[in-house]
């Protein structure tokens, strides 16, 4: 009999394949016998959770940390969801308007945004996935109390001129415009791990990603997907096969996680 473990999945990359989005037939199979050996799973994503919730509840997960570890979802209902720090966003926003660049805020979990211009359309054009543009020319965002991302139109190369951007977690998918979200995916497995009673000691997590480093905890036993960035597979316990070569099931089946858990 082996020992329960608790099981962190990133999605892009790792689960899925990236040409396609969809789960690596072997990984959904290595999901499912992982459950029934008696193992706690979940996924663990920068994804927002309306963003995320589809996937969790197609590819069999009860659990999930999400929003980049503010949200947590267990049992499929969403119980914690936490928006960026107001302060220092309401710092960056401000920065970033004075310098000339357009802002889109996300005040909540939904493909809404706000901003009170055309600036961001004006220089970036069209965010690159659905989105509901609320424009408004008196919104402030000091007069609501949350906010869970920002976006702002500043291009590659001109990072420096927003001073403040390394006081929010940041990331960028497409070269016109930076975005600013939580970044703290070991923070929401660890909470994940505290409401559930489990010890950081058990928890395995997979990744693929730069993005990923941040749940590389000590305490946690690290899988680097071979298809992964070489900075990750350095600080990894174990490196496993590519994604689309079965990397997830050849993993859990070299480590016997598939055995029943005691």
């Amino acid at each position: 009999m082996g020992k329960k473990k608790y099981f962190f999945f990133d999605i892009d990359g790792t689960l899925t394949d990236r040409d396609t989005g969809i789960i690596v037939p072997s990984a959904a199979e290595a999901v499912a016998r992982l459950k029934e050996a008696g193992h706690f799973l979940s996924i663990a994503t920068g994804r927002a959770s309306y963003k995320a919730e589809k996937f969790r509840r197609d590819s069999a997960f009860d659990h999930m940390v999400c929003n980049g570890g503010h949200g947590i979802v267990i049992n499929g209902e969403l119980k914690e969801n936490r928006p960026l720090d107001h302060e220092k966003s309401l710092a960056l926003y401000r920065e970033a308007i004075s310098a000339g660049y357009g802002v889109l805020v996300a005040m909540d979990d939904s493909e809404k945004v706000y901003a009170n211009g055309f600036t961001f359309y004006e220089q970036a054009g069209l965010r690159k996935e659905p989105t509901v543009y609320i424009i408004d020319e008196s919104y402030d965002p000091a007069d609501y109390d949350a906010i869970y991302k920002l976006y702002v139109s500043v291009p590659e190369g001109e990072e420096d001129r927003l001073t403040l951007r390394h006081t929010l977690g940041s990331l960028r998918f497409e070269p016109e415009y930076l975005m600013f979200q939580p970044d703290d995916k070991r923070g929401g497995i660890l909470r994940m791990i505290e409401i559930m009673g489990g010890n950081p000691g058990d928890v395995v997590v997979f990744g693929d990603d730069y993005n990923d480093l941040c749940m590389f905890d000590p305490d946690f036993y690290k899988v680097a997907m071979g298809n992964g960035c070489q900075e990750l597979k350095d600080a990894a316990d174990y490196v496993a096969a590519k994604n689309t070569e079965d990397g997830i099931y050849k993993a859990c089946l070299e480590h016997g996680w598939f055995s029943p858990v005691s």
